[in-house]
């Protein structure tokens, strides 16, 4: 059974930073792209940034570009985000999500093939 449990999230001010994991078991994850999606209150969720299996390729999306960095440690079969100068706008339940195989890498929703329950960023102003 294929499991994706993100933790690190909390409350943190404007400017601040935070780390997010990711652990993974039930799958063989050093053969899996890894992507962080993000859902805002009311908003859709959105693409935030993708590593390739080997993390060779990386992908950001550019509302988080030069201050969000995706990263993976294919021995610990984690994923991470180390998100940094945080802003209000960056508030929301943050996910990681394996990418369906072929896929060497994706920052579509509907190519993933397994999601985590999510962890909540807040970023006060």
């Amino acid at each position: 059974q294929v499991q994706l449990v993100e933790s690190g999230g909390g409350l943190v001010q404007a400017g601040g930073s935070l780390r997010l994991s990711c652990a993974a078991s039930g799958l063989t994850f050093s053969s899996y792209a890894m992507d962080w999606f993000r859902q805002a209150p009311g908003k859709e969720r959105e693409f935030v940034a993708a590593i390739s299996w080997s993390a060779d390729s990386t992908y950001y999306a550019d509302s988080v570009k030069g201050r969000f960095t995706i990263s993976r440690d294919n021995v610990k079969n984690t994923v991470y985000l180390q998100m940094n100068s945080l802003k209000p706008e960056d508030t929301a339940v943050y996910y990681c999500a394996s990418t369906r195989p072929p896929l060497v890498v994706s920052t579509t929703a509907g190519n993933m093939d397994y999601w985590g329950k999510g962890t909540l960023v807040t970023v006060s102003s």
